[in-house]
């Protein structure tokens, strides 16, 4: 467990349901908090009775993980389209490539706002993109509860399952996480690639 990570959890073991809720906010607006880690050993906690049940620690994760990236959202939302048209030439991302943000989301938006939900470091951030796309508020609250509750309550009874023994199963919840997350970054080099040999 990654010395940031463990200082989250021993903030969870001393604050409780508050600074589990806290963390995921923080998760959901870009922190690399290794959410993967945060909610088994919260379900792990609850099992060895320093948290109440595993079905309040994925209440709890599930709705810190709405806020913060409702916060997300709301930066994208109000703040992407001035940034872009003031500012993206400087970081290579143009008027033209926004157009493409906003019809990409409204064909694929709901789909991919519940799948980023399931994908390490991208669903940290998978919010703002959503947000500077315009996508209804209301799709993305509730693609992103749909999501995040599938995933905290997953991770949630899977910590609590194996109790005194979370140590056993964090470092493949780990390499997990990593092994999906270079799949994704080749994807998206790749989707670039071919982007750019077409030119």
């Amino acid at each position: 467990m990654g010395g940031l990570t463990a200082s989250i959890v021993d903030l969870i073991h001393h604050l409780g349901y508050a600074g589990l809720f806290v963390v995921m906010a923080l998760g959901n607006m870009g922190m690399p908090v290794g959410t993967e880690i945060v909610v088994p050993t919260a379900g792990a906690l609850a099992a060895q009775g320093h948290l109440s049940s595993w079905i309040v620690v994925g209440v709890v994760a599930t709705l810190g993980e709405v806020f913060g990236g409702f916060i997300l959202y709301l930066v994208g939302y109000y703040g992407g389209e001035p940034f872009v048209h003031r500012y993206g030439k400087y970081v290579f991302f143009r008027e033209h490539e926004l157009a493409r943000v906003h019809s990409f989301y409204a064909r694929y938006g709901k789909k991919t706002v519940f799948l980023c939900r399931f994908l390490p470091f991208v669903r940290g951030i998978g919010a703002l993109p959503a947000g500077i796309s315009r996508m209804p508020k209301r799709y993305f609250l509730t693609y992103t509860l749909a999501g995040s509750a599938i995933f905290c309550f997953g991770l949630a009874w899977l910590g609590f399952a194996f109790g005194h023994h979370i140590d056993a199963i964090l470092p493949v919840l780990h390499e997990f996480s990593l092994l999906i997350a270079a799949v994704v970054v080749l994807a998206i080099v790749l989707v670039v690639w071919l982007k750019l040999a077409r030119r």
